[in-house]
C-alpha cells in the first residue's frame, strides 16, 4: 500500500527551534553586512530538516521575514532547486538517478528493484511514512552510475541485488555501505589505477 503525493495539510506556523536559530545565525554571519539574503538556501535547507524533510509554506514564510526579503523570494528559490521538498515525504527519501549515464549503465533496472522491494511506484510513499520514492536528474556521480541518493547519502555502482539489500538495511534499522558498492576507490576505474602506478623517478 501507498500515499500519493498531494494529500497532506499545511502547517500554519513554523519557527525555528533554539538549537536550530543558532546554526541559522552562524550561516548568516558568514556572509557581509547587508547581505544576508545570500543565506536564504542553507536557512531553507534547516527549515526542512527541522520539518522532517519537507518545506511547507509556513516556513518559507518564515525564512524570508528571518531575512527581511520579499516572500516570493523565498518561493522562487524552493521551487527552483530540487533538493526541497514541498510535500511531506518519508523518512527515507530515495531518489534513484534516471539521466542519460545512469539509464546507460542500468537504472531502469535499479528503479525496478526499488519498486519491487518497496511496494510503491515513483512519486509515492510507504503506507508506514518510511519510504518515499523519487526519480531524480542528474545528482553529480555520473562516473559510478547507476547510482542513487538516500537523504544525504549517495549510494553508487548499484546492480538490482545492491540496490535491495541497501533498502532492506534500512527497513532493519541498519546503516548500509555508502558510496561505490563494488569497493571502487572514489572514482578510480573499475580495477582500479591505469596510470601513476609507479614513481615518475627523476633527480
Amino acid at each position: 500500500m501507498s500515499t500519493q503525493a498531494g494529500s497532506f495539510e499545511q502547517p500554519t506556523s513554523f519557527e525555528f527551534t533554539s538549537e536550530v536559530m543558532a546554526m541559522a545565525k552562524a550561516h548568516i554571519a558568514k556572509y557581509p553586512e547587508g547581505r544576508q539574503a545570500s543565506a536564504v538556501m542553507p536557512l531553507l535547507d534547516l527549515a526542512q530538516r527541522q520539518n522532517d524533510g519537507w518545506l511547507p509554506r509556513a516556513a518559507m514564510d518564515y525564512v524570508a521575514d528571518f531575512l527581511s526579503i520579499p516572500r516570493i523570494e523565498a518561493y522562487e528559490v524552493a521551487t527552483f532547486y530540487t533538493m526541497y521538498n514541498l510535500e511531506p515525504v518519508g523518512k527515507h527519501h530515495v531518489q534513484v538517478c534516471t539521466n542519460l549515464p545512469c539509464w546507460l549503465r542500468g537504472s531502469d533496472q535499479i528503479v525496478e528493484a526499488a519498486t519491487r522491494n518497496l511496494g510503491i511506484e515513483m512519486g509515492e510513499t510507504t503506507e508506514d511514512g518510511m519510504f518515499t520514492l523519487s526519480a531524480m536528474e542528474c545528482l553529480g556521480a555520473c562516473v559510478n552510475a547507476p547510482m542513487m541518493q538516500i537523504n544525504d547519502d549517495y549510494y553508487e555502482d548499484l546492480d538490482e541485488t545492491s540496490t535491495e539489500s541497501i533498502l532492506t538495511e534500512l527497513k532493519h534499522g541498519q546503516a548500509p555501505k555508502t558510496g561505490s558498492q563494488i569497493d571502487r576507490k572514489s572514482c578510480e576505474p573499475i580495477g582500479g589505477l591505469t596510470s601513476l602506478n609507479s614513481d615518475a623517478g627523476g633527480d
